[in-house]
């Protein structure tokens, strides 16, 4: 178990960063300092109090990332209730269900999201409350229920409780064990299939006490977040760690754009960077790679002293673009490129590769960027977490990752079959990756257990090296490579902007995938080569992590 109790690292970090700014939305320009959060969290106990919510009871949560948002999911676990974040991008049929199935007695929903669904079909749900502000209104209570009435009088009663105004002094939060049930997370995976995974308060503890001893933040430092905060990558490090470090983070609340990021790291200049894989490799595709393939910058790149800077003013442009402010940049939520990752590395840029999974809460390794070894995703966390390969030689043959330790899951929510199937006989968890370990635990992954698909004399073949190859070929945005037949087929998502500012005109693709098939045949074992590139029209469908729901185009 965890030495720290979750709750009481709020308690703690409310009252001794009293006066620091701790969230604020990008784009509402509104801050509230860490006094403020606390108020507000007073406020929302009131009002879970007046709905007679008992300890352990679900709160569903659902909406883009903002302060409300923030305040609500801190309120509800520091009250004793269980929070239940969904991912807004969901479907409405599966926001019910997941509040349904959550047993959820209120529900914290956007407007917008709350349209969307379909009160008939949420028996169970007192009453719905609006996170578009932090005022909150009532937007739907069962017949009976006095809900509204408790909100138009939460001021009244904040005051009446606290007449000299709110204080350190009053913060006094609901006693959790660090045992006990705090969340369930419903995952969005490449699968396909939604499990709510139950997440205890020493598992979340055990993420943000390893960030503390990782020092990845200081007090008054600053954090962007345009992560998902349903997600675990995102929730763990760029608002639960950050809160209770004393650390201001800013809710950016759209859609992270290369160019809505650029503006806002520029505007905060954050200390730490959290990213999935994605935005990083677009810098890379769209920034840097058109100026390192020019013929003269080519030829430079061969000579030493030359080469040198070259790298230097590459790695100088790509910090400036991310807020020139920050000590490193988190890579994690799912495989970063390998040539993304090699060039990365040889121009001496902070960057770390991340491993975790929403059923460890998330983290399992981690190098700091001064230890990173290239195609590995750090060692094992120090302390709370142990792994192994199922292999048997797990330094040389691939084999299952598994784990255990302090981040593992407390299992899924009435799902004990598909809880059995998740651990081994031994209490590991299995995670699905293959991979192999070194002997300082660092971990290599080679690719998913369920997407590996087997050669014609039985060797592995992991997709996901195939298509970080092609993806860097010209004209492709994103591939998936697939079975057909016995044989292996590329789905190509074209580049069609970089084709228009290219002047290459459409009717040119079959010529040129053709000409990306060759060249990849030529990187690759014999049982490898795929047979035929197939154009897809449109992006193919991701997880909020941004990776592709393979299940979607197996056949």
């Amino acid at each position: 178990m965890i030495d720290k109790n979750l709750i009481e690292l709020y308690a703690e970090s409310f009252k001794n960063n009293w006066d620091l700014k701790g969230l604020s939305d990008y784009s509402e320009k509104k801050t509230l300092y860490y006094k403020d959060i606390a108020k507000e969290i007073a406020r929302i106990h009131i009002l879970l109090e007046e709905a007679k919510v008992k300890k352990g009871d679900k709160v569903a949560l659902i909406g883009k990332n903002n302060i409300p948002w923030c305040i609500t999911y801190l309120a509800v676990i520091t009250y004793g209730g269980v929070i239940v974040p969904i991912l807004q991008d969901f479907h409405a049929d599966s926001v019910q269900h997941i509040v349904n199935h959550s047993e959820s007695v209120l529900l914290f929903s956007s407007t917008q999201i709350w349209d969307s669904l379909d009160e008939d079909h949420l028996p169970k749900v007192r009453g719905v409350f609006s996170i578009n502000n932090l005022q909150l209104t009532c937007l739907h209570e069962q017949k009976g229920e006095k809900l509204s009435l408790i909100i138009d009088s939460l001021d009244e009663k904040l005051n009446s409780k606290y007449p000299n105004g709110y204080t350190r002094d009053d913060i006094k939060y609901t006693k959790v064990d660090n045992s006990e049930l705090v969340l369930i997370n419903y995952t969005s995976g490449t699968t396909g299939f939604s499990k709510g995974v139950m997440l205890s308060a020493n598992n979340l503890a055990g993420n943000v006490t390893h960030a503390h001893y990782l020092k990845l933040l200081f007090p008054g430092q600053d954090i962007v977040s345009f992560l998902p905060l349903a997600h675990a990558y995102g929730c763990a490090f760029e608002f639960l760690y950050s809160l209770t470090e004393g650390a201001h983070t800013t809710l950016l609340g759209k859609t992270p754009s290369p160019k809505i990021l650029a503006e806002a790291f520029a505007e905060i200049k954050p200390s730490l960077i959290i990213s999935v894989p994605l935005v990083i490799e677009k810098i890379y595709k769209k920034s840097i790679l058109p100026k390192i393939e020019k013929p003269a910058i080519k030829m430079a790149l061969k000579i030493p002293i030359v080469k040198e800077q070259i790298y230097a003013k590459i790695r100088k442009g790509m910090m400036e673009g991310l807020g020139g402010n920050f000590h490193e940049v988190i890579i994690g939520g799912a495989a970063l490129n390998r040539e993304v990752e090699a060039f990365l590395h040889k121009i001496k840029f902070p960057f770390t590769v991340g491993y975790g999974m929403t059923e460890c809460a998330p983290l399992i390794s981690y190098d700091h960027n001064y230890d990173f070894i290239p195609s590995s995703c750090g060692k094992i966390l120090d302390n709370i977490m142990e792994v192994r390969i199922d292999s048997e030689d797990p330094y040389n043959v691939v084999g299952e990752i598994q784990v255990r330790g302090e981040n593992v899951m407390m299992g899924y929510y009435k799902n004990e079959e598909a809880t059995k199937a998740a651990f081994t006989e031994d209490g590991w968890l299995r995670t699905g990756d293959l991979g192999t370990i070194d002997e300082n635990k660092r971990i290599f992954i080679r690719g998913r257990s369920k997407t590996m698909l087997l050669g014609p004399s039985g060797q592995n073949i992991f997709p996901e090296e195939i298509e970080a190859r092609l993806n860097n070929m010209p004209f492709v945005l994103e591939s998936l490579v697939v079975e057909r037949n016995g044989k292996l087929v590329a789905l190509v998502h074209p580049d069609y902007e970089t084709m228009d500012a290219a002047h290459v005109d459409q009717e040119m693709l079959p010529t040129i995938m053709e000409e990306n098939k060759q060249n990849l045949n030529k990187q690759l074992a014999s049982y490898e080569n795929i047979v035929a590139i197939q154009i897809y029209p449109s992006e193919f469908e991701k997880t909020p992590k941004k990776s592709i729901k393979r299940y979607l185009y197996d056949n």
